[in-house]
């Protein structure tokens, strides 16, 4: 009786241990009850119950930081030593190279190509460091990797396979080989066996990725982790991991298109600004040196409807066609439609059209779409969208070799935008012959030999300067 006592006694205590919360799929936040709508994330349908253990929590404290008080003005600067590789797009986004010790998640919708880059990184640590490197595969099998390795030209020397899912044992092969980069594909599959919940779990994905953090901070071996949320967003996907790891990239591109973008969304060690382009084939991913004239390989100088706008995305300059359509409205009220433009910027934009320059769009749909799969978010690209919307209402052609960036503001007025002279000069090394700017930018440009600089200062104004002279007839008939 004692004995059956002491067993119900340690069951009580075992049970009043765990509790039981609901975590958001979406962003990780905790709540104690359920909730139609997350209030981290405004997602809908996201929470679901998990059980957790109370107290002390199966993470442990880093042993390279734990008790140690250091004062700052004694501390020693030691840069960090920085792994290259020979792609160039990717040492961009990562500042310059991999940092010894960090975890990099590598983020995307599935079948954008999160495998074939990690298993193209991997191929080249070992060709140019001659280093072991260990990819942890737990949605395909060796023999998977393998066909993909044919197919990519990798020939595997050094890289060592290991279709596992128990993260102890991983860890395990971890402390025995001490290879010099690992490689996590994907997050979503491994699991601890004194975690709960299923592999894909909140609890899951933060404690897997806690082990292999604590592992990499103590060994300064660098770590990639590979992570994807499905498309209705049911299973949780990196948002959780973000407070976590050292660098998130995020690997964009549409399954009708071969190019890929590569973005810095959070980065320790270097600038979160810089995006890398790739072009996906048979061969994996190649990067794209020229990413300009790639992006404008279909451009029709002086077409209806079209204007080039030189962006920023990071350091880097880019010209992007842009181009819009409009057309009367045949029922209801007009829609507008984006594709790769912020949707808020652009009623913004046909709001100023409308009333400040004399562009009626009241009764028209307008669509605006950005070639080549890659999206604006910079305010620069406001004159671009207004000249190429105005060209397609008008039906007036641009005028050939023009070029247009500045910021609108609501009274109509054109405001200035930084880094203008990166944006000119490559904007001539391109061959554009005129390139319209706010007339608030006083600075003078130089290596712009070839390059007209024409000054407005409000959208009507850069309107009369970039678009051909027609007849006022559509103006006249739509209104």
């Amino acid at each position: 009786m004692l004995a059956k006592g002491q067993a119900g006694e340690r069951k009580r205590l075992e049970k009043q241990k765990l509790k039981k919360v609901f975590i958001c799929q979406s962003c990780g936040r905790e709540s104690p009850k359920w909730e139609g709508r997350c209030s981290g994330c405004q997602e809908w349908n996201c929470l679901v119950e998990t059980t957790v253990a109370k107290g002390k929590s199966t993470t442990e404290s880093r042993p390279d930081t734990a008790g140690h008080l250091l004062e700052l003005a004694k501390l020693q600067h030691d840069s960090y030593s920085r792994i290259t590789f020979p792609i160039g797009e990717l040492n961009r986004v990562l500042g310059g190279g991999l940092v010894a010790g960090s975890v990099v998640l590598i983020s995307g919708d599935p079948g954008v190509g999160k495998s074939t880059l990690l298993l193209q990184i991997s191929d080249a640590i070992t060709k140019n460091r001659e280093a072991q490197v260990v990819y942890v595969s737990g949605e395909e099998s060796s023999q998977q990797l393998k066909m993909r390795a044919e197919r990519l030209g990798v020939k595997g020397g050094g890289l060592y396979v290991y279709p596992e899912t128990n993260m102890e044992n991983v860890m395990a092969g971890l402390e025995s080989m001490q290879p010099s980069l690992v490689v996590v594909d994907s997050v979503q599959t491994v699991y601890l066996e004194d975690i709960n919940g299923a592999p894909g779990s909140i609890n899951q994905i933060r404690e897997c990725t806690l082990r292999l953090l604590r592992w990499a901070k103590r060994t300064s071996v660098p770590v990639f982790i590979s992570g994807h949320v499905t498309k209705d967003g049911s299973i949780a996907g990196p948002k959780a991991l973000e407070h976590i790891v050292d660098v998130v990239l995020s690997l964009e591109g549409e399954s009708f298109n071969s190019y890929r973008i590569l973005r810095s969304t959070k980065n320790r060690f270097g600038s979160t600004n810089e995006v890398g382009v790739f072009e996906m084939g048979s061969a994996g991913l190649t990067e794209v040196s020229n990413p300009s004239q790639l992006f404008l390989e279909s451009y029709v100088n002086g077409a209806i409807g079209a204007a080039v706008v030189p962006t920023l995305e990071g350091s880097r300059p880019l010209l992007v066609e842009i181009q819009a359509l409009t057309s009367t409205a045949a029922y209801g009220p007009p829609r507008r439609i984006s594709n790769g433009v912020d949707f808020n910027r652009l009623l913004l934009i046909c709001a100023v059209l409308t009333r400040r320059a004399g562009v009626g769009l009241y009764n028209q749909d307008v669509i605006v779409n950005v070639t080549g799969g890659i999206r604006i978010s910079e305010p620069a690209a406001d004159l671009g969208i207004a000249m190429a919307i105005a060209s397609s209402f008008r039906d007036a052609r641009s005028i050939p070799g023009t070029v247009a960036v500045g910021e609108i503001g609501l009274s109509g007025e054109l405001r200035s935008v930084p880094q203008m002279d990166r944006r000119i000069s490559e904007a001539a090394r391109l061959g554009f012959t005129r390139c319209i700017i706010p007339d608030a930018v006083k600075k003078a440009f130089h290596g712009s030999e070839g390059l007209q600089i024409i000054r407005a200062g409000s959208l009507a104004e850069a309107l009369r300067a970039g678009l051909e002279k027609t007849p006022k007839k559509k103006d006249t008939d739509d209104e």
